[in-house]
């Protein structure tokens, strides 16, 4: 639209000289992770990110959706909302903790979502090692296939966290090392399985172990966002905090698991085999996810959580403005930043 012809050109040429002098960037702030490349490009037009295969199902968007438990009015209306938004945006989501679950269906109605976000996304159900454990103890396998089954899951998330078990005040202890619990579980298994930590992350060596079991997706749930051994700490009293505070700072970035993923996919070679992965834990906007994604040297997605669930809380239109937002921006980085390796 020519200045002539533009009914705005006037007070936005005004907006622009007042708000310059608010505007200037810091050299010391630049982001200098992307090469921006404004020439190569047009502006994209919606929905312009290409479709790919992630967890046998195709996705639009490469996000993943981790949401929180059921049992209360709130999570209900999260997850409900959370599916719808898997929905129209093409997302993977995982339950939270489906625990009350596995012998009660009182609260299935805050986790049964199949019906909205519908068959042709990738949605996992979820349990900690610590039920793992019992139930395979137990004999009582049968009760995962069961919980799939009512659940219309594609697979099972398996939550890893030592500390958070240690520092809740309910917690459980591990019999055995979680390696364990897994490698009996895979000679069990019928159904596909995710493993993830809940907050800090995973290290070299067990990062190279997992990459070595025949699983569908590692799920690095880094240090840098939701903690749920600081959770804990803060729902126990003052002297453990006092004592056992310091735990929560203990883990990895999403960054340097990145870089640990791509060293250990180097000097494993052929030996790898889970070949995808869900970097997630602090990424806090679409920059962070498009630029770990495209620094990762295998396939994957990234996940958030306490963003979307901040935004699942309110009214559906709150949570489709705040994802389509993200979307427009992963749009508008595929065009024009390239990550520098």
């Amino acid at each position: 639209m020519s200045f002539i012809s533009d009914p705005n050109a006037s007070n936005r040429k005004k907006d622009h000289i007042n708000l310059a002098l608010q505007s200037q960037i810091e050299q010391a702030t630049l982001d200098d992770r992307f090469y921006y490349e404004p020439l190569l490009a047009a502006h994209p037009k919606r929905g312009s990110l290409t479709p790919f295969q992630f967890l046998g199902k195709t996705m639009k968007t490469p996000l993943w959706v981790s949401s929180m438990t059921g049992g209360t009015e709130i999570a209900h209306t999260i997850n409900h909302n959370l599916a719808k938004a898997c929905k129209d945006f093409g997302m993977g989501m995982g339950l939270g903790s489906c625990r009350q679950l596995l012998r009660d269906d009182e609260y299935l109605k805050d986790f049964d979502i199949r019906h909205i976000i519908g068959d042709d996304l990738p949605l996992f159900a979820n349990l900690g090692i610590a039920q793992l454990e019992e139930l395979l103890d137990n004999n009582e396998t049968h009760l995962i296939q069961e919980l799939l089954d009512k659940l219309k899951a594609d697979g099972l998330i398996i939550h890893i966290n030592p500390f958070q078990e240690w520092l809740q005040p309910e917690g459980d202890r591990f019999k055995y090392p979680p390696i364990q619990t897994i490698e009996r579980l895979l000679e069990k298994k019928e159904f596909s399985i995710i493993v993830k930590e809940v907050g800090q992350g995973f290290g070299y060596h067990s990062l190279k172990t997992l990459f070595q079991l025949p699983i569908e997706a590692i799920d690095f749930a880094a240090n840098g966002g939701t903690n749920f051994a600081k959770v804990e700490l803060l729902r126990s009293n003052e002297t453990q905090q006092n004592i056992f505070n310091d735990l929560a700072y203990i883990g990895h970035s999403a960054s340097e698991m990145v870089e640990m993923t791509n060293q250990i996919i180097e000097e494993l070679g052929d030996n790898i085999r889970c070949q995808q992965v869900i970097i997630s834990g602090g990424i806090q906007s679409f920059l962070d996810g498009y630029y770990l994604i495209h620094r990762i040297n295998t396939q994957s997605i990234y996940g958030q959580a306490s963003s979307f669930l901040k935004q699942a809380m309110n009214d559906y239109e709150t949570l489709y403005n705040y994802v389509d937002s993200q979307v427009q921006g992963l749009e508008l980085a595929h065009a024009f930043l390239k990550v520098k390796k």
